[in-house]
């Protein structure tokens, strides 16, 4: 299965909203789409309209017992089969810390389970730092995306995070393949096209060609609980992600 982590840095990109809406937009391809909630604050969970009472069913039981992946997921309200988050999520580092077998857990249960067919797209919301949770997503990845909305602190947030990468394929092995997605875009403003010219000088053939376009639409679909095909299937933000599929799908990101 392709295994695509979502993250940044920085807070406040769209991560949340690119791993929600990918998802939804797979959907619509007529795969069976998965996430996995790897934020304390539980975001893609609850828009998701899933709310777990303790730890127990959520991905915290793989770090405090190893449980079964599959016995994690649950069906939401958007379709999407998703592994919930919890806030004791937090306390991982402090509890486990950052050995090769903790950061390696959530990889481990994926090619143990066989989970998902090879065509079955699985997408990991990150949290914000790097931590346990974040590594454990890069570790189990085929690639990730790396949300940039259109200024220049969430710029050096994913400057900050290729150097991170970098440093991390002496461990892996490899080079785990990245797109950088440029959100929140308005093409009004002067801003926004110099943080393209300048995400396009650092990251070159790395940057998606689509744009997530600045949408009432994308912002208003999260407080209702919804992806944005289901709150708005005709607006820009639903037709930006879509373009963004196709493009993954075209160039071999996603299988």
């Amino acid at each position: 299965m392709t295994i695509i982590a979502v993250f940044n840095q920085k807070g406040g990109v769209g991560k949340t909203t690119t791993a929600l809406n990918l998802a939804a937009s797979l959907l619509r391809t007529g795969r069976t789409a998965y996430g996995i909630d790897l934020d304390p604050q539980a975001h893609l969970s609850s828009i998701s309209g899933i709310v777990a009472r303790s730890g127990n069913d959520t991905i915290l039981s793989l770090f405090q017992r190893n449980r079964p992946l599959h016995d994690l997921v649950q069906e939401s309200s958007n379709r999407i089969k998703i592994i919930p988050s919890h806030s004791e999520l937090s306390k991982v580092d402090a509890l486990y810390g950052k050995g090769y077998n903790i950061v390696n857990r959530l990889n481990n249960s994926l090619q143990s389970e066989n989970f998902g067919k090879q065509s079955t797209p699985l997408i990991i919301d990150c949290c914000p730092m790097i931590g346990v949770l974040s590594l454990n997503a890069i570790f189990a990845c085929n690639g990730v995306i790396i949300p940039i909305s259109a200024d220049h602190l969430s710029t050096k947030g994913a400057i900050q995070l290729e150097k991170s990468l970098t440093a991390l394929e002496q461990v892996l092995k490899r080079r785990v393949p990245r797109r950088y997605l440029l959100t929140r875009f308005d093409g009004r403003r002067r801003m926004a096209w110099d943080v393209l010219r300048l995400v396009e000088e650092h990251f070159g053939d790395d940057v998606c060609h689509t744009r997530i376009a600045e949408n009432v639409s994308l912002a208003e679909s999260p407080a209702l609980n919804l992806t944005v095909f289901d709150h708005a299937p005709n607006s820009r933000g639903a037709q930006d992600y879509d373009d963004l599929v196709e493009e993954l799908l075209a160039d071999g990101f996603i299988e």
